[in-house]
């Protein structure tokens, strides 16, 4: 299936599984466009044969074929161009163990699988071409608790559980649309692992793309005079190129278990490869730059805030405790990145290198990059006050919630504010 651009092509194969290994017969898809196809530049950098192809991956889908099927549906060729579309747009790209949440059943029927986790594929490994290297990343169907267990834990943890229940998925992680149980139904004591590596591990989610805004309450809104200061909702100055590279990273790549998890500092150049790195394990993503000093000329931008008043929508608010016990209890850090936008919130802990954010002056802002740092004891009391995020049936919106002695203020809004630019 193709149209007139590369990133539009996706190629459907009949695929006849294995019987000795279990593995059903199914459909598998695969897209062409995400590396470079040409060489010249007409569609991407060519960056030589030792770097990535493009974006350096493409991406792949394996679709139970249904008895008296003769012809491959076509929508997960759409489903594919439509992500496809995003990277080229956002130039955010996939690695193994990220998620995709849809909301919407992939196929757009009935069925359950409405969340896609990404991980290799388990026959086409990375191939060395002219242009550079490609890796094959599998889009995997998922319901809504798996796609939660993968956000409170990590994507690859629940993928392994995945492979070991055949109607999920199987050895070749293969989407069944009809499936109508979850794994924790299927088995409900896969539950209890899931908890046991939450507890030990935390979750490897360092940063999602949401509807959020923060503004600075130190100040009146109409002091423009600070060239440094930010205003939400009215014309908020742009991120760096250098900021917006170090969050791109942050929420490219999440960080497994570190004694010293760290931020890259604010001066930090892009090195080689660095941009296109996609190796399984995430867990050195932002440590390889980590060593180098902050130039202080650099840090003259960074301005501290005496209160804030942080904005999320109603899903993005949901992660916040995630956020909290997933992530800051065990010393790392996490990022909203706006989608509206060029704000960003990164909330880190004592444990984080190379923040802006220190103990003394826990709110710094750099351009619209918000960095807030929550000590643990505050953040085991946040927990508790934000207990209800926890329960999204019985909640209605606006939401608000205050720590007047920390000067801090949440609130959780509905998705038309944050569409709304004066917001």
């Amino acid at each position: 299936l193709g149209g007139p651009d590369p990133l539009d092509y996706v190629s459907m194969y009949r695929n006849l599984g294995n019987p000795a290994l279990n593995v059903p017969e199914h459909w598998h898809y695969i897209s062409f466009g995400l590396s470079d196809l040409y060489g010249d530049n007409r569609v991407h950098e060519f960056t030589g044969t030792d770097g990535p192809s493009g974006f350096g991956f493409e991406l792949t889908f394996r679709l139970k074929r249904e008895t008296g099927e003769s012809a491959p549906p076509t929508w997960p060729a759409e489903l594919m161009q439509g992500l496809a579309r995003y990277v080229f747009q956002s130039e955010n790209t996939f690695c193994s163990g990220d998620h995709v949440s849809w909301h919407s059943p992939l196929d757009n029927s009935e069925s359950r699988i409405q969340h896609m986790l990404l991980t290799e594929d388990p026959q086409m490994q990375p191939v060395q071409t002219p242009f550079g290297v490609v890796t094959f990343l599998q889009i995997v169907g998922v319901c809504t608790e798996e796609l939660h267990a993968a956000q409170q834990w990590n994507g690859q943890g629940i993928l392994e559980l995945l492979r070991t229940v055949p109607v999920a998925g199987g050895p070749w992680l293969i989407t069944d649309m009809r499936r109508g149980e979850t794994i924790f139904e299927i088995d409900p004591h896969l539950q209890e692992r899931v908890d046991k590596g939450i507890e030990t591990d935390g979750s490897n989610l360092s940063g999602v793309s949401a509807k959020c805004a923060w503004d600075d309450l130190s100040r009146p809104p109409e002091d423009d005079e600070d060239s440094r200061s930010i205003c939400i909702g009215t014309q908020p100055r742009r991120l760096s190129g250098k900021d917006t590279e170090q969050i791109r990273e942050t929420l490219r790549r999440g960080l497994e278990i570190n004694s010293k998890p760290v931020l890259p500092p604010i001066n930090a150049q892009r090195q080689n490869g660095l941009n296109h790195d996609r190796a399984p394990s995430r867990k050195d993503s932002l440590e390889s730059e980590s060593s180098a000093a902050i130039i202080p000329h650099e840090l003259i931008r960074t301005r501290q805030l005496e209160s804030v008043h942080l904005k999320f929508n109603q899903e993005s608010g949901a992660l916040i405790p995630l956020c909290l016990r997933g992530r800051l209890l065990h010393g790392r850090h996490f990022t909203y990145k706006s989608i509206t936008g060029d704000t960003a919130i990164t909330f880190v802990s004592t444990g984080v290198e190379g923040a802006f954010a220190t103990e003394e002056h826990p709110y710094a802002a750099h351009g619209p990059w918000l960095q807030i740092l929550l000590t643990e004891e505050f953040v085991e009391r946040m927990l508790e006050d934000l207990e209800d995020l926890n329960s999204p049936e019985e909640f209605k919106l606006p939401k608000e919630y205050s720590w007047p002695e920390k000067k801090l203020k949440v609130s959780i809004l509905p998705d038309a504010v944050f569409d709304n630019p004066l917001h």
